[in-house]
């Protein structure tokens, strides 16, 4: 763990600081390009969490010249929240920093989610605008709790009729909707950025290490809302996200742990709001979508290897 010392005190009482916990797979490049977007006044330290890579991600970071970067390397893939937690583990800032290595931040982003965070003592974790390379909105930022009944009205794309039935039919994915000006208290907010303190932490818990991949993010929102912990979405504070970059590879394994974490998530959230032969129909229909999407992810791996190349 690292220790303060004068001179980083000093700092900490001029700029208030946070430990950036940034866990790796195989992310190339992007990783070094994330850690040195990070690198600014008001980061204390870098922690990165390796699981078990097998590119040269952690190869690329010998050029990063840094007494505040530390690596962590696991001898297995944890998978994302077991991760987190070992990288929170190992930080001694009030606040922290989860960022997915395939981000990249604007140079005064940090700066903007702190003095969020900072603005009122229940604001618990905050998170920044994520884009696309093309700098388009990315869905996921800022978003409402999906639900078992606003998963199905997404899944069949009922949420076109929300302009009749706003209640009703109302779509979880909020990117749609005109970017506000100003922060804005959201119900969920994505694990790819999210900056929270430590003080709620300890409150709420660390993240849920019985999901792998996928919906820990959702889980540790739905804990802190419980909590009385006040979740805010920061539209100035701006971070390129390239979606998908680390996962490319292993498409049918990332769907898999997606649809077993929305499982997961269903039975400890809404068992008990839902009678039993509808969630036993929640969890069919997820167990369906996976069926599905990954034999439409096999059948366009086949077609693109006997496709003849022009």
């Amino acid at each position: 763990m690292k220790i303060l010392g004068r001179r980083d005190l000093m700092q900490s009482e001029i700029y208030p600081t946070c430990d950036i916990v940034i866990v790796n797979y195989n992310a190339g490049e992007l990783l070094s390009n994330c850690i040195i977007s990070t690198f600014s006044p008001h980061t204390n330290g870098v922690i990165v969490i390796d699981n078990a890579s097998s590119d040269n991600s952690l190869k690329s970071l010998r050029s990063i010249k840094s007494k505040h970067l530390s690596i962590l390397s696991n001898t297995e893939n944890l998978g994302f929240a077991a991760a987190c937690n070992i990288g929170y583990k190992h930080s001694n800032s009030n606040y922290v920093l989860f960022l997915n290595p395939d981000c990249q931040l604007d140079k005064d982003t940090i700066r903007i989610l702190i003095n969020t965070l900072n603005s009122d003592p229940s604001i618990g974790m905050v998170g920044g605008l994520l884009t696309n390379l093309d700098g388009s909105e990315q869905q996921g930022g800022r978003r409402a709790i999906p639900t078992p009944w606003r998963s199905f009205v997404r899944a069949f794309n009922l949420h076109h009729l929300a302009k009749y039935w706003p209640d009703l039919f109302f779509d979880f994915h909020l990117h749609k909707q005109p970017l506000p000006t100003q922060p804005i208290e959201v119900e969920a907010i994505s694990g790819a950025c999210m900056l929270v303190k430590r003080e709620a932490i300890e409150e709420v818990g660390l993240w849920d290490e019985g999901y792998f991949l996928h919906c820990e993010d959702l889980d540790w929102c739905m804990r802190f809302r419980q909590k009385g912990w006040k979740i805010l979405f920061v539209p100035d504070a701006k971070v390129t996200h390239a979606l998908g970059a680390c996962s490319k590879s292993r498409k049918i394994f990332v769907e898999w742990h997606k649809h077993k974490g929305m499982i997961r998530f269903y039975n400890k959230f809404f068992k008990h709001q839902y009678s039993k032969p509808l969630m036993a129909l929640v969890i069919i229909g997820v167990s369906f979508r996976f069926l599905l999407v990954a034999s439409f992810l096999n059948l366009r791996r086949i077609f693109n290897m006997i496709k003849p190349s022009v």
